[in-house]
């Protein structure tokens, strides 16, 4: 078995078709097909079932795809190791959540890369568990996610405390709960479900949701007045007037936000700069609540913040 062989399976697996693989690859198909073929009689087991318009795994396969990923990722991880210099160079790919994609990260991502001009960095967007699943696919070195993590496989190595609250309207009355509009992520987002959860607490459903991917379009839409939404204070623009942000329940208040890796991974040197970036520039730090009067209505507990 070589690695070349696997790397042609998990081609396959990823596009469900040998002729797809082979385009992707840049191989012969029958190249293909005859790898695919001995690797499956070194085996001793069909790792696809055929059919017409391609091909999918069997439940061996689907075992095998695992540990090939695996692999491949330790061979990597291994010339990594080896080659590494005493500066941070290679390639860093983390994965961002847009609450996270602030002017602040900005700065500590210009920072980085005028310190390791020799770390080719990529930022991949997405939500939550879209993130944690690239991060165990090994498709991104760490990410930034929101929530609890989920998974024994991954491990946190930066946190963010989050002060969550009501993002309207400046100027605007605070929104009836029962027939709000609200300005959403997709689902999956952990400030989505924080607000479905307040909302269930008090007996009632989304009126009606407007949802976006993105955190501009998302303000774009509270700043017209289309609707309110729930958000960290810290991933809001500092010295926005036209935005008011009033305390939720303490129930709903904070959120966690961890930078996250694989457990068992190569932990590269370009990674552990990245890391004492954010600590030296103390990034995502609390910020208080703005224009947020002090018996605002859906601050039942009255808590100071």
């Amino acid at each position: 078995m070589e690695l070349t062989d696997l790397k042609i399976f998990l081609a396959v697996a990823e596009e469900g078709s040998v002729s797809a693989a082979a385009r992707k690859l840049d191989y012969v198909q029958s190249n293909v097909t005859t790898r695919l073929r001995k690797l499956e009689s070194e085996l001793g087991v069909p790792l696809f079932h055929r059919h017409p318009k391609g091909v999918v795994l069997s439940a061996r396969g689907a075992l095998f795809r695992e540990y090939a990923r695996k692999i491949l990722q330790l061979a990597e991880d291994a010339a990594k190791a080896v080659r590494e210099t005493e500066e941070p160079g290679g390639t860093l790919a983390i994965g961002v959540v847009e609450t996270v994609a602030s002017a602040g990260l900005l700065h500590v991502l210009s920072d980085f890369q005028t310190r390791y001009p020799h770390v080719s960095l990529s930022l991949v967007t997405g939500t939550s568990p879209d993130l944690c699943a690239k991060v165990l696919n090994y498709e991104l070195d760490g990410a930034f996610v929101t929530g609890e993590i989920g998974s024994s496989l991954l491990v946190s190595d930066y946190e963010i405390r989050d002060v969550v609250g009501l993002v309207t309207r400046s100027g605007g009355e605070e929104p009836d709960l029962s027939r709000a509009t609200w300005v959403v992520f997709p689902q999956g987002c952990p400030f989505r479900a924080v607000t479905e959860a307040w909302l269930e607490s008090e007996g009632l459903r989304p009126a009606q949701v407007i949802e976006t991917a993105t955190l501009e379009t998302m303000l774009g839409c509270v700043r017209s007045g289309l609707g309110a939404t729930l958000l960290p204070v810290s991933a809001l623009p500092e010295g926005d007037g036209t935005l008011r942000v009033v305390p939720v329940p303490e129930a709903y208040r904070h959120m966690t936000t961890r930078l996250i890796r694989r457990r068992d991974r190569f932990v590269s040197k370009a990674f552990t700069a990245f890391v004492e970036r954010l600590r030296a520039h103390g990034f995502g730090g609390q910020r208080a609540f703005v224009d947020a009067p002090p018996d605002a209505r859906y601050d039942k507990e009255k808590s100071s913040v």
